[in-house]
């Protein structure tokens, strides 16, 4: 995996440099999406790297509708490096590049059961407050967490889930 971040990461840079300067981040973001989703497909995965297939296929494939002319020849760059295939890692670079220089911070919660509107609403806030910057919340449901919940924003995790307590403290009584 790394080694597909590192060779996504110059291309990543390039879009997102692209992007800022047409002031057009969030028309990229999604139009990256799409072909990251698109890429990943299985069926498609398996298609991208024949030789038969020709490069203009190939970007006619994974450009959504709509997309500027700067992002289908970004793909044909892409397709030309024979580098589609890392697209789902060029998309999630790119998706951190905008959140930094939005100054967005990215946080996913995972309860074990839906968070009430008002619950995740003054998570959020306490987020804001910790980061200083706005909070962008995705949520999940783990039902294997029993109760409580897990904040992952990037480089911290804060695990409040009955699970996690549960295993420090069988842990802490082992040990």
């Amino acid at each position: 995996m790394s080694q597909a971040l590192t060779v996504a990461r110059p291309y990543a840079r390039a879009a997102f440099a692209t992007a800022r300067d047409e002031g057009a981040l969030a028309a990229w973001s999604q139009a990256l999406g799409v072909a990251a989703r698109v890429a990943a497909d299985p069926r498609v995965a398996a298609l991208l790297p024949n030789p038969r297939l020709l490069q203009a296929e190939a970007v006619a494939l994974l450009a959504p509708e709509g997309a500027s002319e700067a992002f289908t020849r970004f793909l044909a760059v892409l397709a030309d490096a024979r580098r589609l295939p890392q697209l789902p890692e060029i998309a999630g670079l790119f998706e951190e590049l905008r959140a930094e220089a939005e100054h967005i911070v990215k946080a996913r919660v995972t309860s074990a059961a839906a968070l009430p509107a008002g619950e995740l609403d003054a998570l959020k806030a306490a987020l804001k407050k910790r980061f200083g910057r706005e909070v962008d919340v995705e949520t999940a449901i783990d039902e294997s967490l029993i109760g409580g919940a897990v904040i992952d924003a990037g480089s911290v995790v804060i695990d409040g889930s009955l699970k996690g307590k549960l295993a420090r403290l069988q842990s802490a009584l082992t040990h």
